[in-house]
This record gives structure tokens, C-alpha cells and sequence, in this order.
């Protein structure tokens, strides 16, 4: 009896623990929320998945959240753990509590305001989000050269039916310099009117204008064009592996995923270009001015090959000039940079010499004493001197070729040139007369040899080289003149020439190419020769001669980069220019 009186004690007790145990899941589990909703959920019909979760219009948003009862705006800002479908954007929705409106017609009560918090990582598995563009704040370093805000932090898409600005802006020109990243300094000038140099091509491998030695930098990159009808310059991306900021924003194809060339985007004077992360590029756009120069003036440049039909060498040489220089009305400066080991030292020095001729002549008392004394010799010797200690290249150098003219009187000249290096210049005055303006600092030529000769350390007989080099002159190479006293930058100054605007005469510097092939006196009969033929078109004249004479030495077939300068002073031009030209 005691036995199954045990066993059914045992039998209950069994059982309460399954019901227990029954009950307690049932508690956890709770399956009777699949029968029932509660009445305060809010219904979320197919529509409102299907509706963008970020209005265009901040306004329709307010108006939709005000509309909404309070107790719905919770239901749908905080869903409950057990509700069936929850909000994608659970993570990216927050509630706050708006201030009163101090408006007398503003609803009495609390409003309710959506904040959106960005979340780039987030995955919307539902729901149609318009994306954003997100605008970076540009660092302090590139805002100082920002000088327009665009407006509403957009980027200026040129639409074709967009209208230019300015009509009375017929041109202008471009200067583009490389401010972060390997090739910082690196230079570009252009003017719009130079159609044969455009676009203005950006890369890591030639032939880009502006080339820039950074790993992150595509091939080509990207270009920058003058729009004829629109008036402005504008930058394209090339399709580049690491993309193109303007301003801090991207500049791409809409399938941003693709290698195609993005829309022109316009640019403005003190915008920031960064290529890849590293190397930016600030942008400067100034004007074309209406300039009356008192002669002609022709420039023409190759970088030629080594043989016909072959590829083009590296571009080394800088040829520039600048009338009037800055602050100096009546002197206007000609120039030309040969460089050797790469084109760095001769852009710095066709950047640096002007500047120091004209900071020299600003001075009203060595500015008068070249005018009294009709002597530029120091000026010319002072700027040379300062070009050099300006200029930290080690293993790049340059010869350097200035013509210093200024005016006395609407009819005369003066000029003045200083030379080192192998670039050549000579004026032909009245009668054909030639006169060299200029010293071959070539080793193989006599007088550099007794200059040698005259250090102490004399060269022997047949030594055309020193330290591997043909000239024992030139601008940079710090680490040759460190190791061999030979080396200067003295330069040589020519005596002073009397022009008259009466004897037809004119001038013409050129580098070495041209010189390798052609005489001075063959240079002068391709002069005459043209001025027989073409007597009568006074602007283009010039222009028509520089590219002559560089057509001839190229049938000639010159193996060396050249450059030609031709000044006609017996012709007055009348040009749109930012009264500063160069080429490279």
C-alpha cells in the first residue's frame, strides 16, 4: 500500500514538472502573438515601402511628420523588438523635440522633427533611398586659394543650353601649379587663344603638358579645354583609376563604376585639382588684356626626334617673354631655358629670372641709372646672381638666354643680353649688319677654354667634357659645382644695342637645336627671305617667321630640342595677351 501511494506521489510530481515546464516555454515563446496585434501597431502598407524614405523636398517632410499622430511617429521611429517587419532605417531615424514656433499661426503643441544620420555602412534591404552627395569640407590649406564659393556646395555642370558669362571675356589665360604630392612646384601656363596646345592634357607619362610623377596619377588622367562657346576653361576626367577631386568633390562618369571620360565641369580662377589623393593642382584664370606691343614678336618650339618618324624626346626647353614686366612699364624682357636631366631647373629659372629683373628695376634709382647710363649690365648680372641661389636643384640645371629691352622714346630701343650656356642669340640692325649678343660656354670653344684654363685647373688637350658635361656654365646642378669649382653661373653680358625703329631690324634667340643645323647667316637669309614674301602682314609676321625657321631646322632634321624667339622691331602688334607668354 505504501509503495503505490510512493509511486503516484512520484506520478504527480512528474507531471506538474512537465506542465511547468509546458508553461514556461509557452511564457518565452508567447505563440499567441501570431494570432493577435495589438491595436496601437501601426499598418505599413506596400506603398510606404515603396516610397523614398528621404523627400527632395525638406518641407513635404515636415508636413508629412506633422501630420502624423504622435503615438504612430513613436510606433514607426522606435519599432518594438516582435513586430513583424521593422523599419530599414531603424539605425539612421531619430526623435527630437522641436522648439515652439514663435509663429502666431504655428500649431499649438509639440512637433515632431526627423533627423536623418548618414551611415554609409548600412545595407537598405527595402524601401527606394535617394542617394545623397555627400560635400567634404575642404582642408585649411586648400581653402586659402579658393577665391569663389560655388553655390550650394555644387559642383557647375555645363549644360549645352547654358548661356556663357561675361560676353565681353573673348579669352584668357590658364596657369595650373602642382601644390602637394612628388611633383610639387611643377608649372603649366597656357592662353586660350593657342589653339594648337589644347586641351591641356594632366598625367604621369608623357606627352601630358602637365606631367605629374605620382603613382596614384593615371597615364591620362585627365584634361582641362577652353569651351569656344561657353567662354571658360573646363576639366574632364579621363576615365582615371583613382578619380579627380575639384574642390574636394568627385569629378566622374554617372556610372561612377565605369573607365569613361565624366562630363566637363567648369573651372574658376583659385580652384584646387587633386589627382588621385596626394598631388593637387591650383587652378589660376586671369583675363586676355588688349596690349599694344611696340614690335612683333613670334615664338615657335619642337621637342623634335632622334629620327624621322620617330618618338619625340622630352620636352627640356622653356622659351618666355613678358611686355612690359610687372611694375616697369618701359622694359620687357625675352628668355630662353634649356635644361638637362629632366625640364625642372629650366621652368624655375623662366619663372624666377623675369621676376628678379623686374623686382631689380622696380628700384626708381637703379631703374634711372640704367635709362641715364643706357647700361643694364648690372641688373642683368644681380638677377643671374639671385635666379642662382633661388634655385635648389641638385642633379637638374639649365642654360639660360635674356634679352633686356627697353624703350626711349615711341621710336628707339635699347637692348641688352646676358647669356650662360649654348642658346644663341643675335641682332641685325641697319645694313644686315650681324651682331652676336651671345658667348658659347660649350668646353670645345676657345674662349670658355682659357676662362678654364685661367682657374687652376687647366683642361687637357682634347678634354671636351667636365664631369661628364659639354658646358662648364649654366643655372642649378649644385652637386657639380660642389664637386668641381670649374662650374659657375656667371653669366656672360653682351654690350648695349641701339635699335631704331626705322632700320627694320629685329632680333632672334634660339636654343641649341636650332644652332646644331643652321648658321647665323643662314638664319638671317630665312629672315629676308620671308620678309620678301610676306612684307605686308604685319601681326602674323613674326609668328610666321618663328614657325619658318623652326619648319627648316626640322627638314634638317635637328636631334635636339628647339626653340625660337624672333622679334620684329620694325612692326608694331596689337594682341588680346595676359602680357606674358611662354612655351615649353
Amino acid at each position: 500500500m505504501a509503495m503505490v501511494m510512493a509511486e503516484s506521489i512520484v506520478g504527480l510530481v512528474v507531471i506538474l514538472m512537465l506542465v511547468l515546464i509546458i508553461l514556461f516555454i509557452l511564457l518565452a515563446c508567447r505563440p499567441w502573438r501570431f494570432f493577435f496585434s495589438s491595436p496601437q501597431h501601426r499598418q505599413i502598407k506596400v506603398g510606404d515601402l515603396e516610397r523614398p524614405l528621404i523627400s527632395d523636398d525638406i518641407g513635404s517632410v515636415q508636413s508629412q511628420v506633422n501630420d502624423l499622430p504622435t503615438n504612430q511617429l513613436l510606433e514607426v521611429l522606435h519599432p518594438q523588438a516582435e513586430e513583424n517587419i521593422s523599419s530599414p532605417r531603424t539605425q539612421g531615424l531619430a526623435c527630437k523635440q522641436k522648439l515652439p514656433s514663435t509663429d502666431e499661426h504655428s500649431n499649438q503643441g509639440a512637433n515632431l522633427v526627423l533627423d536623418v544620420i548618414s551611415d554609409p555602412s548600412e545595407d537598405v534591404p527595402v524601401g527606394h533611398t535617394i542617394k545623397r552627395t555627400l560635400v567634404a569640407k575642404c582642408p585649411v590649406e586648400e581653402r586659402k586659394h579658393v577665391k569663389r564659393e560655388r553655390t550650394n556646395n555644387q559642383l557647375p555642370f555645363i549644360a549645352e543650353n547654358d548661356s556663357p558669362q561675361e560676353p565681353g571675356l573673348t579669352g584668357s589665360s590658364l596657369s595650373l601649379e602642382v601644390i602637394s604630392g612628388p611633383s610639387c612646384g611643377l608649372r603649366c601656363s597656357l592662353l586660350s587663344t593657342n589653339t594648337a596646345k589644347l586641351p591641356v592634357t594632366l598625367g604621369r607619362v608623357s606627352p601630358s603638358d602637365l606631367l605629374v610623377k605620382d603613382s596614384e596619377v593615371s597615364g591620362k588622367h585627365a584634361l582641362i579645354n577652353w569651351n569656344t562657346n561657353k567662354l571658360k576653361w573646363e576639366l574632364v576626367d579621363m576615365g582615371s583609376l583613382n578619380g579627380t577631386l575639384l574642390n574636394s568633390q568627385a569629378v566622374q562618369h554617372p556610372d561612377s563604376g565605369s573607365r569613361h571620360k565624366s562630363e566637363p565641369f567648369e573651372l574658376a580662377s583659385g580652384d584646387i585639382i587633386t589627382l588621385g589623393t596626394t598631388s593637387k593642382v591650383s587652378v589660376e584664370i586671369s583675363p586676355l588684356v588688349e596690349c599694344q606691343i611696340p614690335f612683333g614678336v613670334g615664338i615657335a618650339s619642337d621637342s623634335m626626334a632622334l629620327r624621322r618618324g620617330g618618338r619625340k624626346l622630352p620636352m627640356e626647353d622653356v622659351c618666355y617673354y613678358q611686355w612690359p614686366l610687372p611694375g616697369v612699364e618701359q622694359f620687357g624682357l625675352f628668355g630662353i631655358c634649356d635644361g638637362h636631366g629632366g625640364a625642372e631647373a629650366s621652368k624655375a629659372a623662366s619663372k624666377i629670372l623675369p621676376e628678379m629683373v623686374a623686382n631689380i628695376l622696380s628700384v626708381s634709382e637703379k631703374r634711372q641709372k640704367v635709362l641715364s647710363l643706357c647700361d643694364a649690365s648690372d641688373v642683368l648680372r644681380d638677377a643671374f646672381c639671385q635666379t642662382e641661389a633661388s634655385m635648389n636643384h641638385q642633379y637638374e640645371g639649365c642654360t639660360a638666354t635674356v634679352l633686356l629691352v627697353w624703350a626711349h622714346g615711341p621710336e628707339d630701343f635699347f637692348a641688352q643680353c646676358a647669356n650662360v650656356g649654348d642658346s644663341a642669340c643675335f641682332v641685325s640692325s641697319i645694313g644686315g649688319k650681324q651682331i652676336k649678343m651671345t658667348e658659347d660656354h660649350r668646353i670645345t670653344n676657345k674662349s670658355e677654354r682659357i676662362r678654364l684654363n685661367e682657374t687652376g685647373e687647366p683642361l687637357r688637350d682634347g678634354e671636351t667634357r667636365l664631369c661628364g658635361m659639354n658646358l662648364a656654365r649654366m643655372l642649378g646642378d649644385k652637386f657639380l659645382k660642389e664637386q668641381d669649382l670649374r662650374f659657375t653661373s656667371e653669366p656672360y653680358i653682351s654690350q648695349v644695342v641701339h635699335i631704331e625703329k626705322a632700320s627694320k631690324a629685329f632680333a632672334l634667340l634660339a636654343s641649341d637645336g636650332l644652332w646644331d643645323v643652321i648658321s647665323i647667316k643662314k638664319a638671317m637669309q630665312l629672315v629676308f627671305q620671308m620678309r620678301d614674301n610676306y612684307s605686308a602682314d604685319g601681326d602674323n609676321f613674326a609668328e610666321k617667321v618663328a614657325n619658318f625657321i623652326l619648319d627648316e631646322a626640322r627638314s634638317l632634321r635637328t636631334k635636339d630640342n628647339t626653340s625660337i624667339i624672333f622679334v620684329d622691331f620694325a612692326t608694331t602688334s596689337t594682341s588680346r595677351t595676359d602680357s606674358c607668354k611662354s612655351c615649353s
